[in-house]
């Protein structure tokens, strides 16, 4: 059984991960929403650390909110003006937009709770994997090995910062 310290601990950093994910998507000012997003990567590294992910907690804070955030703000002050708002989005498709938001909230919540009958289950204990076999899987070229991804989402993250100092030249 969890003490009551960690359970209000893990509803403190869900309740911070929802409010500044929607945050992130619902503020008007770009640079606003880019720290916002910073702090739901923090608060994502806070629940690995948490759930003792110690590893994957650091690539967090180090990849995802060290680099790929600078990345956003990097190319937010090269391609607009930061202290401008965006203007406000006039749709008339409202309704259906809100009708799908709804529809898939009560499928991923009828997901979870069909699912919930395995928290209760007795699971088996497993090991964390060592440092050599997590840098084998990322760095190999086998079968379930993350090389060729891993390669392709820098050729991809090289391709955005050189569109936005082309689109930043042409101003």
């Amino acid at each position: 059984m969890e003490s009551v310290g960690s359970i209000i601990m893990y509803v403190i950093i869900a309740l911070s991960i929802i409010v500044f994910s929607v945050l992130t998507v619902t503020t008007r000012k770009i640079l606003r929403s880019a720290t916002y997003l910073l702090f739901t990567l923090f608060a994502t590294a806070a629940l690995y650390f948490k759930l003792d992910y110690e590893f994957l907690g650091a690539v967090q804070i180090a990849v995802y909110a060290g680099g790929i955030v600078v990345l956003f703000v990097f190319s937010i002050l090269l391609t607009s003006h930061p202290g401008h708002s965006s203007e406000k989005l006039v749709s008339r498709k409202r309704v259906l937009g809100l009708t799908l938001a709804v529809a898939t909230l009560v499928i991923a919540g009828y997901a979870l709770i069909s699912r919930c009958s395995v928290m209760f289950a007795k699971l088996p204990q497993m090991d964390n994997p060592s440092m050599q076999k997590i840098g084998e899987t990322l760095m190999g070229t086998g079968n379930g090995e993350y090389l060729l991804p891993f390669e392709a989402i820098s050729v991809l993250l090289l391709a955005c910062i050189i569109g936005g100092v082309v689109v930043a030249r042409k101003r």
